[in-house]
């Protein structure tokens, strides 16, 4: 029996813009095996919208409370969502 995908959609704020936050997550979103993607807001935030098991899922949650080297993420504003397996990859969007 598989495990149950669901959908994590976040969105980070703080210095998260022009540290490579994106490319970072993308990343280890792909190490984690989830699908989706993360893209820059107009507001400085970053978005993230992906989908994988819920174990993985907060491994990617627990990054994106960090991220990289140089990124101070300030809060991270997330809901769960049922996956609809739309994706076949992460990609920065």
């Amino acid at each position: 029996m598989s495990t149950p995908l669901e959908r994590l959609h976040a969105q980070v704020y703080g210095r998260v813009q022009g540290v490579s936050f994106r490319y970072n997550t993308m990343v280890t979103a792909n190490r984690l095996g989830c699908t989706g993607w993360v893209r820059n807001l107009p507001d400085g935030s970053v978005e993230v919208c992906a989908e994988g098991s819920r174990t993985l899922l907060d491994d990617l949650l627990n990054y994106l409370r960090t991220g990289p080297t140089g990124a101070r993420v300030s809060r991270v504003e997330f809901s769960w969502l049922t996956a609809t397996g739309e994706f076949d990859f992460f990609q920065v969007t």
